[in-house]
């Protein structure tokens, strides 16, 4: 756990954690609305060159629409973010924590649908744990990973 949320640190290749996570989130009941390419992004825009690093947006379609029912603006904090990235220890997956997101709400509906996804979310970081270290990245197996498809 950090401050924010929950994390994982797995010593596999970029491209495979990422598809990982994918799949564990959905594994979870979530789908990934967006993805972000930061590094791509920092490089287009300032041309600076950063570690590989993605945001997922992670949306699981019967919580969310629990969530909104309970209070329209939580659309604001929709969808949960979970990061990617690569730093010198190996590659580090933190989930936003979403009972710190609704934490300013009043409504007890609300927290409890936070409570249900804030534990979906660490299953799906905790299942990563279980994975099998891989050694580097090959052709092979970029075709070889399946991720879902994204929602």
């Amino acid at each position: 756990m950090t401050a924010l949320g929950t994390a994982a640190l797995l010593r596999r290749p970029f491209a495979d954690v990422v598809c990982a996570v994918t799949s564990a989130l959905a594994e979870q009941g979530f789908g990934v609305l967006t993805e972000i390419d930061v590094r791509a992004t920092m490089k287009v825009k300032l041309g600076v060159d950063v570690d590989p690093y993605v945001i997922l947006g992670a949306c699981n379609p019967p919580l969310a629409h629990r969530a909104l029912q309970a209070d329209p603006s939580l659309g604001l904090l929709l969808p949960c973010n979970v990061t990617v990235r690569e730093t010198s220890d190996g590659v580090l997956i933190q989930a936003v924590d979403p009972r710190i997101l609704v934490s300013a709400s009043a409504s007890p509906d609300l927290m409890r649908v936070a409570e249900e996804a804030a534990a979906k979310l660490e299953a799906a970081i905790a299942a990563l744990g279980t994975l099998e270290p891989r050694g580097e990245r090959s052709s092979e197996t970029e075709d070889s990973c399946s991720c879902p498809p994204r929602i």
